[in-house]
């Protein structure tokens, strides 16, 4: 993929130096400046959610959240691991606010847990949950949105939710139905 990316680069660039050679400096300097500042902008963003996760964990909240999410967790992924349930509860509550990067260390962390049971399923299951991401509130992207100006950032919020409920509904049921249809 890099490779792709580098060959699609080089050929913009020769483009760019063909049509316009006094622009190639400052396009390249204004897309170094521009990626620098989302990326100090997804920084803050996501040390916040994780401040607020950690305090969460540390809080017992974490606990209390896997505890309510227990019985949907231990039909979904048909597992009882405590820790799995936590960590898979932390995802999908971070997963709901929109925070995807915060997610999905406790994804990394559940699918641990969960490879000691070897439950196969419940980790491919998460995997795919945690891709498509249920949003109720995507924050990330209206952070985004109105570190680049947007007038009305929280539009984003009724399509958001549509998209990704249909992606997680769709996509789990496939592979829920599918893991049933051609069991090993």
């Amino acid at each position: 993929m890099n490779a792709i990316f580098t060959c699609i680069f080089l050929i913009s660039l020769a483009i760019l130096a063909i049509i316009s050679p006094e622009g190639v400096l400052p396009a390249l300097l204004g897309g170094a400046e521009r990626s620098l500042t989302m990326a100090v902008t997804l920084f803050c963003i996501y040390a916040v959610w994780m401040g607020l996760s950690r305090l969460a964990e540390k809080s017992g909240l974490s606990r209390t959240a896997s505890k309510a999410l227990k019985p949907l967790s231990r039909r979904l992924f048909k597992t009882d691991n405590e820790v799995a349930n936590e960590n898979i509860a932390m995802n999908l509550s971070c997963n709901l606010l929109g925070v995807g990067g915060a997610a999905t260390p406790y994804a990394v962390r559940a699918i641990g847990e969960l490879e000691k049971e070897n439950n196969t399923f419940a980790q491919k299951l998460l995997f795919i949950i945690n891709a498509t991401s249920v949003q109720i509130v995507p924050t990330t992207v209206i952070a985004l949105r109105t570190s680049a100006g947007s007038a009305a950032a929280s539009d984003i919020f009724l399509p958001s939710l549509i998209c990704t409920a249909f992606s997680t509904v769709f996509a789990a049921g496939i592979y829920i139905l599918g893991s049933k249809k051609w069991r090993t």
